[in-house]
């Protein structure tokens, strides 16, 4: 055994809780507390990255969006404005994929894990649009960004699982 794992090994036995007359470890205290809520946790994660992806399509509504258009133009990327449409639509569609698979059972673990890839999608295109230059740096890890995509490749993988 290492240092480091006699040191965890006698942090996490020694510190006790009495719960009724009845001493356990914090560890066990915690897993009791969190036991009910342990369905949630993935609700959780599936909520905040649905919504927020969603919000951010909804954000370039009306089609096509206006800021975006010049943008994609200035960087003689073909047909702009369908683009920038499907940009915004496939967030819209992302995000609720990941929400509403949460709700269709054995069809929903599909539901699920596309609409994750295409959040992965959209967000490496977004990483290489417009933030070429956060590639492993600590802008990338300092963003809102690397979490959602953190989350939908969270999705793509596990999907209802």
């Amino acid at each position: 055994m290492g240092v480091l794992s006699i040191f965890a090994n006698l942090i996490v036995s020694s510190y006790t809780i009495n719960k009724n007359g009845v001493c356990m470890s914090i560890s066990n205290y915690l897993d009791d507390v969190a036991k009910p809520f342990m369905g949630l946790a993935p609700w959780i994660l599936r909520l905040v990255v649905g919504v927020s992806f969603i919000l951010h399509g909804l954000g370039k509504f009306p089609l096509p969006p206006e800021k975006m258009v010049p943008w994609f133009e200035s960087m003689g990327m073909a047909a702009p404005e369908i683009v920038a449409s499907l940009v915004a639509l496939g967030e819209v569609g992302a995000g609720a994929a990941i929400i509403i698979g949460g709700f269709l059972g054995r069809v929903g673990h599909l539901v699920t894990r596309l609409g994750g890839g295409a959040v992965v999608v959209i967000m490496i295109g977004a990483f290489y649009l417009a933030h070429p230059d956060w590639f492993i740096t600590q802008k990338l890890f300092m963003s809102e960004q690397i979490f959602i995509f953190a989350l939908g490749l969270y999705f793509a993988i596990k999907g209802n699982d």
